[in-house]
This record gives C-alpha cells, sequence and structure tokens, in this order.
C-alpha cells in the first residue's frame, strides 16, 4: 500500500514535516512499520496552498528517498495545508499520473489502500463518473476514479456524505461481482480552508490512521522541542504511520469514521455508508 501525511495550521516549512522528525515519512518510504509492506518506493508527490486560485502539485516516479527534486522544493515553500503521499503500487503502472495526490480545482485528494479487484468494477465506476469530469481522469488508478466519482456525487458540497455515497457504490457493484470485501483505505482531501480525512473499510480491519494531539497539549508536554514553538494552537497533522519521537503525540483515528480541521472547526463522526438503490447513479 502506500504512507500520506496531511498537515494543517499556520505555514511551516514542508521539508521540516517531511524529513526531519523521527521515523519521518521520507523514512518510512523504506522503512515503514505498519504499511502492507515496509518499502514505499513506486512515486511521490505533495500538493500544497500558498493562496493561488488552484494548489500547486509535484508527483514524481522516483523513491522519495532519492528525489533530489522534493527534497529542494520543500525546503522552499511554506504552506498553511498540504499533502504527502509516497506510493507502493499494486496493479497499475509506476508512472506520474498515478501519484498522489490528485487535483481538480480548489480540491486535493489522496488515498491509501484500493478497490479490491478493481478491474471487475471499473467499467461501471467509470461510467458513474460525470462526464464534465470523465476527461480530467489521466492515469489508471482506483484512487483518481474514486475521486472523480466523489466529485460526481457532491465532494464540494458536503465531502463526508460525497465519500460515503462513493464507497457505497463501490461496494454495492464489487458485491454483484461476487467481491467479498470490496473497499479498504483511508483517505484524505482538501478545499483549501477544511481537512477532510476518512478511515473505512468493508471487512473493518481499516488501514492505520493517526491525527496529532493539539499543539498546546504539546508544548506543554515537551517545553524543550523548539520546532513545536512553530505551530499554531490549531496546527494538526493526520499520518499513516506516525512520526517524531514523543510518546504520547498520537491518537489513532477510530475505525469507520471521519474528521475534519478547518477554522473554528474540529470533529471526529462516524462514517456511515450509503448505498445507492441501483448500481450505478445517474450523476446531479
Amino acid at each position: 500500500m502506500c504512507r500520506w501525511l496531511a498537515y494543517y495550521g499556520a505555514p511551516v516549512l514542508i521539508h521540516d514535516a517531511l524529513y526531519t522528525p523521527h521515523h519521518s515519512l521520507i523514512d518510512q518510504s523504506l522503512n515503514s512499520q505498519l504499511g502492507a509492506e515496509p518499502t514505499n518506493g513506486d512515486g511521490v508527490g505533495i500538493g500544497w496552498y500558498s493562496g493561488e486560485p488552484t494548489p500547486a502539485v509535484f508527483r514524481s516516479i522516483e523513491p522519495a528517498w532519492n528525489d533530489q527534486n522534493l527534497s529542494e522544493i520543500t525546503a522552499h515553500v511554506r504552506s498553511p495545508l498540504f499533502f504527502a503521499h509516497i506510493r507502493a503500487a499494486i496493479g497499475s503502472p509506476v508512472q506520474q499520473t498515478n501519484c498522489h495526490p490528485y487535483r481538480h480545482l480548489r480540491w486535493l485528494f489522496m488515498h491509501n489502500g484500493c478497490i479490491n479487484d478493481f478491474a471487475k468494477i471499473k467499467r461501471d465506476l467509470v461510467m458513474a463518473v460525470d462526464p464534465s469530469l470523465y476527461n480530467e481522469i489521466k492515469g489508471s488508478t482506483d484512487t483518481e476514479v474514486l475521486f472523480y466519482l466523489a466529485l460526481t456525487l457532491g465532494l464540494e458540497d458536503d465531502p463526508p456524505e460525497a465519500i460515503s455515497r462513493a464507497i457505497g457504490l463501490v461496494e454495492t457493484l464489487g458485491r454483484e461481482r461476487g467481491i467479498e470485501f470490496p473497499f479498504q483505505g483511508t483517505i484524505a482531501t482538501s478545499n483549501g480552508e477544511s481537512l477532510w480525512a476518512f478511515r473505512y473499510s468493508t471487512e473493518g480491519k481499516s488501514r492505520s490512521l493517526f491525527v496529532s494531539r493539539d499543539a498546546q497539549t504539546l508544548k506543554h508536554l515537551y517545553p524543550e522541542r523548539e520546532i513545536l514553538n512553530e505551530l499554531s494552537d490549531d496546527a494538526r497533522l493526520v499520518v499513516s504511520e506516525p512520526i517524531g519521537d514523543l510518546p504520547g503525540a498520537w491518537v489513532e483515528v477510530p475505525e469507520s469514521s471521519w474528521g475534519v480541521v478547518g477554522p473554528g472547526r474540529e470533529e471526529v463522526q462516524q462514517l456511515t455508508i450509503k448505498h445507492p438503490p441501483t448500481s450505478v447513479p445517474v450523476p446531479a
């Protein structure tokens, strides 16, 4: 599978989040401890917001530990909201268009996990994507199709509702094709103002996902860590696997749940999957 990281808060240097901590995301590209495999070397991507109308995206097929352009760019970019993803391909080719995060207008999207037996239901899922979005699908991953399906189902208006409906369609189609556990994964998405994260699997054994404790608590527990002083009180990191070496810094995101952080907003709720009355809904 993959490993990913999402940050929300006062602007910080992206390089500090990716390279500096103990067991950093870059370290995890070679030695993941909670992933399906220890090595995630099939590409890397970052997406960040900087005040422009759309977020910037950098994607590369180089392994993260050996990508000098990644190190150079992140050492010169500060952002209040950014995504980072290291890929372990399962079935789709290693190419830039298959690297996360994906972008549509103001939205970023990334995923760790899979649609099981994707080939069996790919055609029906793609046919459910709104025709106005179809031509934006450039790669061949299940994640990209899931993103555009979520956009079709209202991601820009209500992310939890759209993700619930998208996964519901995957499960309905998968079960019609005899797939026992159609969906597995953790998801992050953002519109540049708020950050949403999801953890769900049909089997009820989802990939790992953690959120950092509030910055005020961390500063109180570890006053000697100067890097914590750069964090605003509302800062949060959401990660597939904990980084750093601070005991008590991370809280596991509950199974079958979603959470959001944003201006004056922080909550975690249960994710209820909504299955369509028919296999392939007509786009709104």
